[in-house]
């Protein structure tokens, strides 16, 4: 079998990344689609141009590994294996939704894919991840937690709470996660270098006696190299590791953020050269596993895809007014809820 540059990924499995990175940067746009068209109710963030952090990370994920993710957040489950439909339906606030309507966009939740949220608050999820590493100790087996967490998270500080806890547990195996911090740059419109003095964020991690490293973030392979090395070693040690991923997101901060007065419009040219998927595609079309009519067709697929995923969700019926006391308070019946 042919191999791509780099050993680590064969140019069958670098073909289905492609695949899977196209559809899920459609399916991002549908999402955006179909806020503007009032479908879609509370916030919306969107992940289009970060596809390769979260492709790189998830791939060398066993089964029954869990992960915590940003608001940011329809990527991490579909790539997981959560039906997009479901994740769409999600957005629509409908009853087929993952969370039954009721998490919306920042707050898809799929425990039976390993994937623990979405979470509307910045940096808020990090001692969650942190204790769901040093649970999974407790349970008989080696598996791991990923945390991925934005730039704008290393400046709160539930995130230092979290990092000095894994750091601690970490010293006695005890805790097995992989922190990834997505730095695209921006805090909402806040650059880093305007909120962060040292702005090589993985060294934040050095207090906490933590091992990091920065990888590039647009690049899906590089990305891969470095997650299945860490994972092993923190699989192995039960020791936590993070990894700063120098990535760039090509949409608004979130669906207000219309006209984007923090950045230039030449700055976001000049990542966009840098597109995770124009990168795999060339890489694949210098193999001569790719050609004009193979990317038309997988195109087509993902707009299908997302087409079908739209259908379901436009069909699917509102929540029931009795599912706002249903999965709140576990073990009591309905009428003690609304006692």
């Amino acid at each position: 079998m042919k191999k791509t540059q780099s050993r680590a990924v064969d140019t069958e499995t670098l073909l289905d990344w492609y695949r899977k990175m196209v559809f899920v940067r459609r399916f991002e746009e549908q999402a955006e689609r179909s806020f503007r068209r009032g479908k879609v109710g509370g916030y919306l963030h969107l992940y289009s141009g970060q596809e390769a952090v979260a492709i790189g990370f998830i791939a060398p994920l066993r089964a029954d590994d869990i992960l915590f993710g940003t608001y940011r957040d329809h990527v991490y489950p579909i790539l997981r294996g959560t039906d997009p439909g479901a994740v769409m339906a999600e957005l629509y606030g409908k009853a087929t939704g993952v969370c039954k309507g009721k998490g919306g966009s920042m707050h898809i939740f799929d425990v039976a894919h390993g994937f623990y949220g979405g979470y509307g608050v910045v940096g808020g999820h990090v001692p969650l991840a942190v204790g769901a590493a040093y649970a999974l100790r407790y349970d008989p087996g080696d598996r791991v937690c990923l945390c991925f967490l934005g730039d704008g998270a290393i400046n709160t500080g539930a995130f230092h709470e979290g990092a000095n806890m894994a750091g601690l547990w970490g010293r006695d195996g005890l805790c097995p996660v992989v922190f990834i911090v997505e730095n695209n740059l921006y805090g909402m419109g806040t650059s880093v270098p305007r909120s962060s003095a040292e702005t090589r964020l993985a060294s934040r991690f050095d207090s906490y006696a933590i091992p990091n490293e920065q990888v590039d973030g647009m690049d899906p392979v590089a990305v891969y190299e470095v997650a299945r090395r860490v994972i092993d070693d923190v699989r192995r040690t039960g020791r936590p590791h993070a990894v700063e991923a120098l990535t760039y997101r090509y949409a608004a901060h979130g669906a207000a953020d219309v006209r984007q007065p923090y950045r230039e419009k030449h700055e976001i040219e000049e990542w966009r050269r840098r597109d995770p998927i124009v990168t795999v595609e060339k890489r694949l079309r210098a193999e001569g596993a790719l050609d004009d009519a193979k990317v038309a067709e997988i195109e087509t697929a993902a707009d299908r895809q997302v087409e079908a995923a739209v259908a379901f969700a436009d069909a699917s019926p509102e929540p029931l007014a009795e599912e706002l006391f249903t999965d709140i308070y576990a073990g009591l019946p309905v009428d003690a809820h609304r006692a």
